[in-house]
């Protein structure tokens, strides 16, 4: 009697133990679920910031922004995503163009300032000028002022 006692106590442990395994396993999957959502988000705005620099980049930076909207709704299928383009520099042949691409997502109407928001992914890089005009030189020095810091994170 004592022993079918301590088999049902081994068949209730074993139960309880079984259930806590089953509990984890269910809660790394729906984190998993989650983070792969997250690195599919992140995934899209890269590529929607790498096409945005990419339209700069063959458009030229010199006059941009009077041509082309900087601001806007990305196209079908990503209108949840939004975009703003920053210039700054290109004073001259020598000083090139400091150009920020920010991607933003979230619910509709929601604003974002940028890199310290985590729906958004900010992309900066330094394009050379294009219009030269007719006094500059042929090849121009185009290295940076100061040393550009890459993966600084």
């Amino acid at each position: 009697m004592v022993k079918r006692g301590f088999a049902l106590v081994d068949v209730i442990i074993g139960v309880m133990i079984l259930g806590v395994g089953l509990a984890a396993v269910v809660s790394l999957s729906g984190r998993s679920i989650a983070s792969a959502q997250q690195g599919e988000t992140l995934a899209i705005a890269a590529a929607l910031a790498d096409e945005q620099l990419n339209l700069v980049l063959a458009r030229g930076p010199d006059d941009y922004s009077r041509r082309y909207p900087v601001e806007g709704v990305c196209d079908e299928p990503f209108e949840s995503y939004r975009f703003r383009i920053d210039f700054s520099g290109g004073r001259s042949v020598a000083e090139p163009y400091d150009v920020r691409v920010t991607i933003s997502w979230g619910p509709a109407g929601a604003t974002s300032d940028g890199e310290d928001d985590p729906r958004s992914l900010t992309v900066r890089t330094l394009m050379a000028v294009r219009d030269l005009g007719i006094e500059a030189e042929i090849d121009p020095d185009r290295r940076p002022l100061s040393p550009v810091q890459r993966g600084g994170f």
